[in-house]
């Protein structure tokens, strides 16, 4: 990965943390983006001790924003002479329905629009820099999910459990849209189950489902084990011309029906480009 540029969310704690470690480790240079600045920074003295010629860098900015995810995504763009590597690995579950002041539901936005706006904002420099990755973390919590497109925002029946396996299911019709969209392009995406991992996820869900995260963590695997399968996807030269796969430790596993229906993942990419293009022309009228 030597010359390599990865971006990155995630990248502060948890798998996310030791993903960018490890590829630090290989010679890549990590740009990531996070919310919490003392914490971003922590992580980027972590990449320079581990890699200290490779002139990683930090960007701020939350990603249940679309409009900071845009702008961090074009900051990005603009100041990157290439991008190599896509790694959407930024994401939580909460116990109680909340809207973000774009009028979004949060998990949805956080574990699914995130990933489109950022990759969007990003496409373009990364089929100049192809060939290309793009790696975005899903869950095996897909699997009985289902979308509906009546009620993207959870309104009615909100449930954690729910609606965050929801998001994993559209990280998965996100990747697979995205792949079609990419072919010929020298630009491949999968995404990942990374399991059950110890890590801070979860515990700031609130209710009983952030008390019962951390006791149900004890029965976990290490976060050095589910960042493995984000590593082999970003570095690997045997994944090199796969794409629009879901892996699990590291090998391609098929995943629910829902999530292998292309109907559906193409109506959610034409839901969230109309979500985004709206918000945008929103950021522009009030500009």
């Amino acid at each position: 990965m030597k010359g390599k540029t990865i971006v990155m969310t995630g990248a502060t704690s948890g798998i996310g943390e030791v993903a960018a470690l490890a590829l630090a480790g290989l010679g890549a240079r990590i740009v990531f983006i996070a919310r919490d600045e003392a914490r971003a920074r922590a992580t980027l003295r972590k990449l320079e001790a581990k890699a200290p010629d490779s002139s990683h860098r930090m960007h701020l900015a939350d990603l249940s924003s679309m409009d900071e995810t845009r702008k961090v995504g074009r900051a990005i763009a603009a100041s990157e002479p290439r991008i190599d590597v896509l790694i959407n690995n930024a994401g939580a579950m909460f116990a109680d329905r909340r809207v973000t002041p774009e009028g979004l539901e949060l998990t949805f936005a956080l574990n699914h629009m995130a990933y489109f706006v950022l990759t969007e904002a990003l496409r373009e420099k990364l089929i100049a820099s192809a060939p290309a990755r793009i790696v975005s973390t899903s869950s095996t919590a897909h699997e009985g999910a289902s979308l509906d497109f009546s009620d993207l925002q959870s309104a009615r029946g909100y449930g954690g459990f729910k609606v965050y396996g929801r998001s994993k299911l559209a990280n998965i019709l996100f990747t697979r849209e995205l792949a079609r969209r990419l072919a010929g392009m020298g630009v491949t995406a999968n995404c990942l189950h990374p399991g059950f991992v110890a890590t801070r996820f979860g515990h700031s869900a609130g209710g009983w489902t952030g008390r019962l995260v951390p006791f149900l963590q004890a029965f976990a695997i290490s976060p050095e084990k589910g960042a493995d399968t984000i590593v082999h996807l970003a570095s690997s030269p045997e994944v090199a011309d796969v794409t629009g796969a879901y892996f699990v430790k590291r090998k391609v596993v098929e995943p629910s029906a829902a999530a292998r229906d292309d109907s559906a993942a193409r109506r959610l990419w034409e839901a969230s480009e109309a979500l985004a293009g709206a918000q945008a022309q929103s950021e522009r009228a009030a500009g």
